[in-house]
C-alpha cells in the first residue's frame, strides 16, 4: 500500500535522527571531566613547586659562573672531567642503593613481626617504631651527631665498656660512609615498615589457609604468597625512597658536611657546596640534574613491572 505526500511529511520530522551536538552540560557529567577539573589546582601546583624550578634549573645549567651568556654543555663536561664529582656519582650510588636495600630488608621484617602481635599491643609497638620517621631529620641527625662525636661519643662509650676499641666515626671515609647509612636507615625504616604492614594486612587469609592445607612451610608461604601479592608496593616504596635517599641533604650536611676530604657527599650536598658556598650557582645546578637521567631509568623499568604485573592481573 502507497503512502501519501501527507503521512510520509508528517513522519518525516520524528524519524530525524536525534542531535549529536555535545552540549556543556554533557561534558560536565563526564567523570573524566570531573575528575580533570578538580585535579586543576594540584597540577597548578605541581607546575609551579616542580615544573617550573625544573626548567629553570636546566636553563640555569647552560649559563656561565657569572649568568650572563650561554655556554651549552660546558658545565657538565667540565663536571665530568671532575675527578671529585665522578667520586660523587660513585658515593651517591653506594649511599643510595646500600640505604634503600636496608631500609626494605628492616622494614619487612619489623612489619612482619608487627603483624603477629596482637592489634592492642600492635598500636603501641607502631607508634614507638614510627617515631625516627615523625622526628624531623636535621634534628635526629644533631643526636646521632653527638653520639658520632670523637670527644664525647657515647657510642664508642659503650664499646669502651666491653673492651673495645674506639671508632672514628666521622674521622675515616669508611667509617664516615657507614654513619650517613645508618642514620639514613634509621629514620627511612619505619616508612617502609608501614607500607608493608598495610600491604600484608590486605593479604587474604584464605591464601595462607590454602597453602597451609597444602604443606607449605612458612617460608614457603612468605615466598609463594605474601611475596607475589606485596610485588607492586615493594616496586612503589622502593622507587620513592630511592627518589627521596639521592636526594638527601641534611643528614650529609649535618653530620659529615661532605668530609673528610670530599667523601661522604651526595648529589645535593654537592650541588649545595658548588652552587651557593662557591658561588657557582650555574655549575651547582647542572649538579643537581645529574640525578634526573639515573633516577628517570630506574623509575622506567620499575613502572615497566608494575604495569606488567597489572595486566596480568587484569
Amino acid at each position: 500500500m502507497a503512502l501519501d505526500a501527507t503521512t510520509v511529511t508528517a513522519a518525516g520530522p520524528a524519524a530525524a535522527p536525534p542531535r549529536t551536538g555535545v552540549t556543556l552540560h554533557r561534558i560536565a557529567r563526564r567523570r573524566s571531566t570531573i575528575a580533570f577539573l578538580m585535579a586543576l589546582p594540584l597540577i597548578a601546583v605541581i607546575a609551579g613547586l616542580v615544573a617550573w624550578p625544573a626548567g629553570y634549573a636546566i636553563y640555569l645549567s647552560t649559563l656561565n659562573r657569572r649568568m650572563t651568556s650561554f655556554i651549552g654543555l660546558d658545565n657538565f663536561q667540565i663536571l665530568l672531567e671532575s675527578e671529585t664529582f665522578r667520586m660523587v656519582i660513585w658515593q651517591s650510588c653506594i649511599f643510595a642503593i646500600s640505604a634503600v636495600v636496608l631500609k626494605a630488608l628492616l622494614g619487612f621484617w619489623l612489619a612482619h613481626m608487627l603483624h603477629h602481635i596482637p592489634t592492642k599491643g600492635q598500636r603501641i609497638w607502631r607508634g614507638l617504631l614510627l617515631l625516627p620517621w615523625v622526628v624531623p631529620p636535621a634534628l635526629s641527625t644533631l643526636g646521632w651527631w653527638w653520639m658520632f662525636d670523637p670527644s664525647y661519643s657515647s657510642l664508642n662509650w659503650l664499646l669502651n665498656a666491653v673492651g673495645a676499641p674506639s671508632v672514628p666515626w666521622l674521622g675515616e671515609p669508611g667509617w664516615a660512609r657507614a654513619s650517613v647509612i645508618i642514620v639514613n636507615v634509621w629514620a627511612g625504616t619505619p616508612f617502609f615498615m608501614i607500607m608493608y604492614l598495610a600491604a600484608l594486612k590486605s593479604v587474604p587469609d584464605q591464601l595462607y589457609e590454602a597453602a597451609a592445607i597444602d604443606g607449605a612451610t612458612g617460608w614457603q608461604g612468605l615466598r609463594y604468597v605474601t611475596l607475589p601479592m606485596m610485588r607492586n608496593i615493594i616496586s612503589i616504596t622502593v622507587l620513592f625512597s630511592l627518589i627521596v635517599t639521592f636526594a638527601n641533604y641534611d643528614i650529609v650536611r649535618v653530620l659529615t658536611n661532605g668530609g673528610p676530604r670530599d667523601l661522604t657527599h651526595v648529589f645535593a650536598s654537592y650541588a649545595f657546596q658548588v652552587g651557593v658556598l662557591s658561588g657557582n650557582i650555574p655549575r651547582g645546578a647542572a649538579v643537581s640534574l645529574f640525578m634526573f637521567p639515573l633516577l628517570a631509568v630506574v623509575a622506567f623499568f620499575i613502572l615497566r613491572g608494575v604495569n606488567q604485573r597489572n595486566r596480568e592481573m587484569a
